[in-house]
């Protein structure tokens, strides 16, 4: 398999090369490590309340069924994966809650994790670079210098986006804005995102590139012709979810497959923007 010279990043589609000006990235597990391990807080949840239904599932069981949903939705804002749960709790004869109620409880345990992280940022006892994924904030300084305009798109909760962005101290990079989930789900994805950009500022897809560790914005950036650049970053939890997630990558389509952190960044960038 190709590489770009002198890397382990690869080529697995050749991209058109020469015209980025714009650039999306997703956020957690492409730049941002303040949640990490955040499956280890949400799968335990939503087997608490499956156990409450009446089903005769052993622990094991539903531990197995939640993983997998949840994997699935990865990438997706956090509701489609509370739908689900409440679809799963209706068929085992419960009453489910309202989808918002279930993300509500989640918010509530991940919050006070993430809101550690962010004090050891602000107190000065944690680096944003020792919880952002390595060389992340060097592509994103080079990048700018070359004047590509930046966006963040995460399917977090936009206000839990902008302060985590801020207290990682890479929130100026992104002079095209920063994006994220919304109370009406309806009116945020990652695909309105890259298909605004791309209308506003009568793009080519080969003038934008998507940059992200889930399947969603890869396949959204090929469904306009972007170039999608993968990353696999490895995720920190206890049961070792999204372990396929090159596979997944390069199903989605992803041009370049970067692992496990961009760390050769300066080489992707020079290869990106060279024609």
């Amino acid at each position: 398999m190709d590489t770009i010279p002198s890397t382990s990043i690869r080529i697995l589609e050749a991209p058109p090369r020469g015209q980025i000006q714009h650039a999306v990235f997703d956020f957690d597990g492409t730049l941002s490590m303040v949640r990490d391990g955040w499956q280890d807080i949400m799968v335990p949840m939503m087997v608490e309340i499956l156990q409450e239904c009446s089903t005769d599932e052993s622990v094991e069981e539903l531990e197995k069924l939640v993983m997998h949903f949840v994997d699935h939705l990865t990438g997706k804002q956090t509701i489609y994966q509370m739908i689900r749960l409440a679809e799963e709790v209706e068929k085992r004869g419960g009453n489910p809650l309202e989808p918002l109620e279930y993300k509500q409880m989640y918010n509530d345990r991940i919050v006070p994790v993430a809101a550690e992280r962010i004090a050891g940022l602000q107190d000065g006892s944690l680096k944003p670079d020792e919880v952002m994924v390595p060389g992340a904030r060097a592509l994103l300084e080079d990048l700018s210098s070359r004047g590509v305009k930046c966006y963040l798109a995460s399917g977090t909760d936009i206000e839990f986006v902008k302060d985590e962005a801020i207290a990682l101290q890479i929130d100026h990079y992104f002079d095209g804005g920063i994006f994220g989930a919304l109370p009406n789900f309806e009116n945020f994805s990652k695909a309105k995102v890259i298909q605004k950009i791309i209308a506003d500022f009568e793009l080519s897809g080969a003038e934008l590139a998507v940059i992200g560790d889930g399947y969603v914005e890869i396949e959204n950036a090929r469904q306009v012709e972007a170039i999608a650049v993968g990353l696999v970053s490895p995720e920190g939890n206890l049961y070792h979810m999204n372990s396929d997630k090159g596979g997944r990558l390069t199903k989605a389509g992803a041009h370049l497959l970067i692992e496990p952190d961009f760390r050769e960044s300066e080489a992707l960038v020079e290869y990106l923007l060279t024609a």
